[in-house]
């Protein structure tokens, strides 16, 4: 109830402050399960990409913002669901929540990279998108959102409005053919590279051969130059 509402009052908010372009809708199935997996460069992108598709999507998201009556309705609202980082394995407890949206038939968002991007690259990803698509066997679309970071960069709290922002779909990808083969390391990180190749390919970005660092660890190590790989070596990763 709450999500249609939402939809509803800032959908067409959105779209009169923003020229939002959406691009190959038509790929996103109509019912059964699949997974979005989405560049991250903006807080604003969970907010704008449920707003555009039919169909409800469920993220999961940090605790922290349940915590906070000021911000826990409106996650609440857009369908993300809370997960702690520390304590126990939070990636398999968000795997888990994944899998239950999955098997119900649902939408399930993910950002591959893990955070979002500080500088607005595409990084490596991390291979928890292809253990879900071969343990849940639904297809990955992969998702770019373009004009966000513009829209709302990082650590800015009022969005710039009137800005071109584009979502991009790509056609299903079907992984299928490695089913009997979902606990091989090699093919989890195949698979990635091959879904990350397709958010480059999408969205234009310089893809970062390096795993993108969160914020709080970025401010005590200190990290080596990122090696920035081309659009060939990317597909001789993916075999």
């Amino acid at each position: 109830m709450a999500y249609a509402l939402m939809k509803r009052l800032i959908g067409p908010l959105l779209r009169f402050f923003y020229r939002v372009r959406v691009e190959g809708m038509e790929h996103v199935p109509l019912a059964g399960g699949a997974i979005l997996a989405s560049n991250h460069v903006s807080f604003s992108d969970s907010i704008f990409l449920p707003l555009v598709l039919d169909r409800r999507i469920t993220f999961v998201a940090k605790a922290e913002y349940f915590e906070d009556p000021k911000t826990a309705w409106f996650f609440r609202a857009v369908g993300q669901i809370p997960i702690k980082r520390e304590g126990g394995s939070a990636s398999q407890r968000a795997l888990d929540s994944a899998r239950e949206v999955l098997d119900a038939g649902g939408l399930f968002g993910i950002y591959p990279e893990g955070t979002r991007s500080p500088d607005g690259r595409l990084y490596k990803g991390h291979t928890g998108v292809a253990r879900l698509a071969l343990q849940c066997k639904v297809p990955v679309l992969a998702v770019a959102m373009i004009g966000t970071r513009e829209a709302q960069p990082i650590g800015q709290i009022r969005p710039n409005i009137f800005r071109p922002i584009t979502i991009r779909f790509s056609k299903p990808l079907d992984f299928g053919r490695y089913a009997d083969r979902a606990d091989d390391p090699l093919i989890l990180r195949r698979i990635t590279d091959e879904i990350m190749f397709e958010l480059r390919e999408l969205s234009g970005q310089t893809y970062v051969d390096q795993y993108c660092k969160r914020s709080s660890e970025t401010a005590t190590e200190t990290v080596e130059p990122a090696k920035v790989i081309t659009a060939d070596e990317v597909l001789a990763a993916a075999g």
